[in-house]
């Protein structure tokens, strides 16, 4: 037990004042005489003896009386359980990710906790509130709250160490009540690792009661045919969606195409048929769940030429000329010694035909087209040097070649995943012509398979660093060594491998990845482009590449939808940007992992456990009780004990 006001305890010493009067307080009897005095003597004796026992209890009535007062006053307690945290600040940690969408018993996950944290937080509370997008530091709930209501969903994912490093680098060795509020989906145990199960960490787990949801997945280009794209809209069900889903496709606001699926299975692919143009619009879908993944934006530019530049032996070159024609393609073929430099620069693809030798400034030149989003094909020479050839694929990456095998090798294996068949095969085939090499070299470090031998090893690997792609081959491919040239793979490996990624293809990126994009442009010093679309705009990273521009988006834009590169006010390119689809599994919740931390419903529980754990138990009361006890206790001894 501990006091407030020790000093007073001082004054304990009174206690000795009713005892010295108890001992000295002295009566003086008087004589009475009478005929007989057998009775008067018995009398006397009772009278004596219930007088000393009542002075004895009034003494120890009157010294617990005025003990209890003492005490009273210097103002008794225990000391609270949870005493050293009663300095920590209040941090609230707010999921604001998508799925806090979902709705609840109450409405919205987000829109409750809101309601929850505006309703029960007391106004004098001073308090930090972090979300991964937003972070408003020694604020109450006056002054946040039409920030708080009016709080948007956000794309970032709900990382609670995160933030409490966030919270630790603004308040540095500052105790903290950390209260999380989140519904766990895809919580992982190491996003929580910083959280101390014995320090004060609370835990609200709001969970949603429909944990089924549709959500539009990705959408790139199926098929090419003459006037025509066929695109193919991957759909995902999460949990059990049992009625059927509309699914609509639009350019721009326009309405083109709509039907219905039925979920018999988790994943449902849907073909769409449009015109071989520019295309700005999105995929939608009826959902009564999550909101946020059924709007699928894309874009998709009317194809452009593509300058594609062979280097090699023309006789050698001509298979290829009648591959990258006129309608697709901007051809050159020139011969190893005649090579324009000035000219590589503007070319989308350059093609290495079985150079015996390859110059350093060629591979210099070629690095600086790959870093900027060009295609480089590498088919090797039998006479090639072996460290000619490492020296060129050194400049892109973990990829070499061994020295030359003589042994006759079957390709046998297509990667089907692979980004360049992906809009080739309707499905995988097995059994096929399968082509051979008679010579050829071995291919080692991380590029990955296209095509592939018998033997498990690369036929035709690549290399990408998002922008670019290096093709290489591992054996010369003339008709001497190969029969690949007559095989049905060749048109199709050749032409994708010329396309350029910048002009072909479905323009969809995913915010947050800070993915590029090189377009064609000439810009002066001070000129920028904008990314802008009706609601928003903004500038992205740039730098110039001679006649071309390199894009980098970062974090932007915080808002899915359709976007446009301007300059000038003119349109150089229509672009889309969609959310991550993290947070479309509701049934990703992972709540066993906050098992070791405090679990409770609401805020107003979070403070009234914190309250009762700080507060100190007051005695003070109780001793002003047994002072009143004590004078009622020595009124009645003086009016019933005789």
């Amino acid at each position: 037990m501990q006091f407030k006001h020790p000093e007073i305890l001082y004054f304990l010493f009174l206690l000795v004042i009713p005892v010295l009067v108890h001992l000295f307080q002295l009566r003086r009897f008087q004589k009475e005489y009478f005929t007989n005095v057998r009775f008067l003597k018995e009398l006397n004796m009772q009278t004596r003896k219930s007088s000393k026992i009542k002075k004895w209890l009034l003494l120890f009535t009157r010294l617990l009386l005025l003990a209890c007062l003492i005490l009273a006053f210097a103002q008794p307690f225990f000391k609270a359980s949870d005493d050293n945290n009663k300095s920590n600040e209040m941090v609230i940690l707010l999921d604001n990710s998508f799925s806090m969408q979902a709705k609840g018993s109450k409405g919205e996950l987000l829109k409750r906790a809101v309601q929850d944290i505006l309703e029960n937080t007391p106004e004098d509370q001073q308090f930090s509130l972090i979300t991964p997008t937003n972070a408003y530091w020694d604020t109450d709930v006056k002054s946040i709250q039409k920030e708080l209501q009016n709080i948007n969903y956000g794309s970032i994912p709900f990382n609670p160490d995160f933030l409490i490093t966030k919270a630790e680098t603004k308040k540095p060795n500052t105790g903290k009540d950390i209260v999380v509020i989140t519904d766990a989906v895809n919580l992982e145990s190491q996003s929580i690792s910083k959280l101390d199960p014995k320090s004060p960490v609370y835990f609200i787990v709001p969970e949603a009661q429909n944990k089924n949801n549709v959500a539009v997945d990705s959408v790139y280009i199926y098929q090419t045919l003459e006037n025509l794209y066929e695109i193919a809209v991957d759909l995902k069900a999460n949990g059990t969606v049992n009625d059927e889903t509309s699914v609509a496709l639009y350019n721009g606001k326009e309405l083109t195409a709509k039907t219905l699926v039925t979920f018999d299975q988790p994943s449902k692919t849907l073909n769409f048929t449009i015109p071989k143009k520019d295309f700005h619009g999105y995929v939608s879908v009826s959902d009564n769940s999550l909101a946020y993944d059924n709007e699928y934006y894309f874009s998709i530019s009317k194809p452009e030429k593509s300058n594609v530049l062979v280097i090699g032996d023309e006789a050698k070159n001509k298979f290829l000329s009648r591959i990258y024609t006129d309608d697709d393609f901007v051809f050159n073929s020139v011969q190893p010694g005649s090579v324009d430099y000035n000219s590589l620069e503007k070319q989308d693809a350059i093609l290495l035909n079985e150079l015996t030798e390859i110059p350093q400034a060629l591979i210099t030149t070629l690095k600086s087209l790959y870093e900027k989003g060009g295609n480089i094909i590498v088919i090797p020479s039998a006479e090639a040097s072996v460290q000619n050839l490492n020296s060129l694929m050194a400049a892109f990456g973990n990829a070499s070649l061994l020295t030359l095998n003589n042994n006759e090798r079957q390709i046998t294996k297509i990667s089907f995943s692979h980004p360049l068949y992906q809009t080739v095969f309707e499905r995988q085939i097995k059994n096929f012509q399968y082509p051979k090499v008679n010579n050829s070299f071995t291919i080692k470090g991380t590029a990955l398979p296209v095509l592939s031998y018998a033997d498990q090893t690369p036929f035709l690997a690549s290399l990408t660093n998002r922008m670019g792609n290096v093709y290489l081959f591992s054996a010369p491919i003339n008709k001497q060594n190969t029969n690949f040239q007559n095989s049905p793979l060749v048109v199709f490996t050749f032409y994708n491998m010329g396309q350029n990624n910048n002009k072909t293809g479905v323009f969809a990126y995913k915010i947050g990845e800070n993915q590029n994009l090189i377009i064609d442009a000439l810009l002066s010093k001070d000129e920028v482009v904008t990314v802008k679309n009706d609601v928003s705009d903004f500038i992205p990273m740039q730098q110039i590449l001679n006649n071309k521009i390199k894009l980098s988006f970062g974090d932007y834009p915080e808002t899915a939808g359709n976007y446009s590169v301007v300059k000038n006010e003119n349109v150089l390119k229509n672009i889309s940007f969609n959310y991550p689809r993290t947070e479309s599994d509701l049934g990703l919740q992972n709540s066993n992992i906050v098992k070791d931390y405090t679990k409770t419903d609401s805020v107003s529980t979070v403070y009234n456990d914190i309250k009762s754990l700080r507060t100190a138990s007051e005695l003070w009361k109780w001793f002003i009780i047994g002072a009143l006890v004590f004078l009622l206790l020595e009124l009645f001894i003086q009016k019933f004990v005789k």
